[in-house]
């Protein structure tokens, strides 16, 4: 399984980016997906996630300028930012819970198996001043 994460660059403050992160490999099933952020001499911290069925949670610090969104049928999750700030610099990195194909045979057969976390490799956001 590998998540590859695309559309980081530069931008300048007040604009947007569109950022793409796609699932690929023996996936059975994906639920949970989600962004997360990392600046230089911070700590990792989450920047919204996305449930299977379209239920999103954002951190306060980007409510009201991003949107998480998802395609299902592409195990693809996206995340528009808008009104970019020069705090939003860092490397994002995209995060998935999902089942492989090598678990569905035992959750078909009533298993209670938990998902396994797959993070994308990074992609640097800069927004400058």
């Amino acid at each position: 399984v590998q998540l590859q994460a695309s559309g980081g660059g530069l931008v300048q403050a007040g604009g947007s980016l569109r950022l793409s992160c796609a699932a690929s490999g023996s996936i059975f099933m994906v639920n949970d997906m989600g962004w997360y952020r990392q600046a230089p001499g911070k700590q990792h911290e989450l920047v919204a996630t996305i449930t299977r069925g379209g239920s999103t949670n954002y951190a306060d610090s980007v409510k009201g300028r991003f949107t998480i969104s998802r395609d299902n049928a592409k195990n693809t999750v996206y995340l528009q930012m808008n009104s970019l700030k020069p705090e939003d610099t860092a490397v994002y990195y995209c995060n998935a819970d999902l089942f492989t194909t090598a678990q569905a045979k035992s959750i078909k057969a009533g298993a209670n198996l938990h998902e396994l976390d797959y993070w994308g490799q990074g992609t640097q956001v800069t927004v400058s001043s």
